[in-house]
C-alpha cells in the first residue's frame, strides 16, 4: 500500500467557506498556515484553504478534499484513495459568453502546458445553470441553482468519457460593491460555490469543485487587501481548481480499512467560532482532538461555550500551536 505512511497520521485542516474567516476567508490566505503543518504532518484540506484563483496553495503531503466528502468521510460513510495525475473534466455553463469561454480555454491550455495536468476535455451545459447568490441575515454567504440537472447531465457525459474529477465553471452576475476586497466582509459568492460542489460530488461520487466566471474582466487598479489580491489580478479562477484536482484523492463508498478512513484522523483544526459542523461533532464522538484556533475569527459565534463542549475542545491561540500539539502526539 503506497500510502501506508499516511495511515493514522492525518489531520483535517478546515476553514469553512463564506463565513468571513479572518484567515482562509479570502483567496488562499490560509495556505501558509497549512503548508507549515504539512511539511511534517499530512493534512486533508478543503479547497477553500488553498484555492487562490490563478494560484494554488496545495502542496505535497496535502489531500485536496471537497467539503461534502469530508463530512461523509468523518461519518465513516466513505474512504479516500490517494491518487496522482487524475483525468480532469470541465463543465462550462451555457450562459458564459464566447469571449469569456475562450479565456478559460486558453487557461486550460496554459495549465496543461506548464503543469502537465491531465485535462481530458470539457462539456458545455445544454441549458443555462441559473446561479443566484446572496448574504443571509446572519452574514453568511449562500445562494441557489435554478438548474442543477443540466450540470449533472454534462458531468455524466464527462465521466463516460473517462473523467475521474470535475471542475465546474458557472456564469455569475457581477457582485455588488462590498468590502471583501478590502478584507472587511465575507466572500459573497463562496457559499453557492460550496453548494454546487457538494451537490455534484454527492450525486457522482467523484471530486468536484467550482469556480465562477464573470463577464466583466477588467483588472482593477485599486490597491486591495493582500488576502484577497489573487482574485483581482486575473479574469479566471480556474487554475487553482485544476491544480487541486490533479492529485486529489478519489472517493469510495463505505468504510475501507485498506484505504484512508476516519480512524486515520489524529486531529481536526478549525476556527474557534466555527465548531458547530457535523465534522466536528462526529470527531468528538470518536474522541478525536478538536483544535479550535483563536487567531482565526469568523462572523459566526459557534464556540465551545455556546455548545457546552468545553471539555471536548482544545483551544489554541495560533496555528503554530497546532503544529506543536501534533509534534507531541504523532511520531515523525
Amino acid at each position: 500500500m503506497p500510502y501506508k505512511k499516511y495511515k493514522n497520521k492525518l489531520s483535517l485542516f478546515i476553514v469553512p467557506t463564506g463565513i468571513g474567516a479572518s484567515i482562509g476567508g479570502y483567496a488562499g490566505d490560509a495556505s501558509p498556515y497549512a503548508q507549515k503543518i504539512a511539511k511534517t504532518f499530512p493534512l486533508i484540506v478543503n479547497p477553500n484553504v488553498v484555492n487562490a484563483a490563478c494560484f494554488s496553495g496545495i502542496r505535497e503531503n496535502m489531500f485536496y478534499v471537497e467539503g461534502w466528502s469530508i463530512g461523509q468521510f468523518m461519518k465513516g460513510n466513505l474512504s479516500l484513495k490517494p491518487s496522482t495525475n487524475n483525468s480532469i473534466g470541465i463543465i462550462f455553463d451555457k450562459a458564459i459568453s464566447n469571449g469569456i469561454l475562450n479565456i478559460h480555454l486558453n487557461t486550460i491550455g496554459a495549465v496543461k502546458t506548464v503543469y502537465s495536468c491531465n485535462i481530458m476535455g470539457y462539456e458545455i451545459t445544454e441549458e443555462e445553470c441559473g446561479i443566484e447568490y446572496f448574504m443571509t441575515p446572519a452574514g453568511v454567504s449562500s445562494g441557489r441553482v435554478q438548474n442543477n440537472e443540466t450540470m449533472l447531465k454534462a458531468a455524466k457525459k464527462l465521466i463516460e468519457r473517462g473523467a475521474q474529477t470535475i471542475a465546474v465553471v458557472c456564469k455569475f452576475e457581477e457582485p455588488p460593491e462590498d468590502n471583501y476586497k478590502f478584507g472587511n466582509s465575507p466572500d459573497i459568492v463562496g457559499g453557492i460555490e460550496a453548494i454546487i460542489s457538494h451537490y455534484l460530488t454527492k450525486e457522482l461520487m467523484i471530486p468536484v469543485v467550482h469556480a465562477p466566471a464573470f463577464e466583466e474582466i477588467d483588472i482593477t487598479t485599486d490597491l486591495v487587501d493582500a488576502r484577497a489580491s489573487a482574485e483581482y489580478i486575473t479574469p479566471t479562477f480556474l487554475p487553482c481548481l485544476l491544480l487541486g484536482l490533479q492529485n486529489a484523492p478519489l472517493i469510495f463508498n463505505g468504510y475501507n480499512d485498506s484505504l484512508l478512513n476516519c480512524n486515520d484522523i489524529r486531529s481536526i483544526i478549525v476556527p474557534h467560532t466555527a465548531i458547530g459542523s457535523s465534522v466536528v461533532l462526529d470527531a468528538i464522538a470518536k474522541n478525536i482532538p478538536i483544535l479550535a484556533v483563536k487567531e482565526n475569527s469568523t462572523v459566526l459565534d459557534i464556540n465551545d461555550c455556546a455548545l457546552d463542549l468545553q471539555n471536548a475542545i482544545i483551544g489554541v491561540d495560533r496555528y503554530k500551536d497546532c503544529y506543536n500539539f501534533l509534534r507531541e502526539v504523532i511520531p515523525t
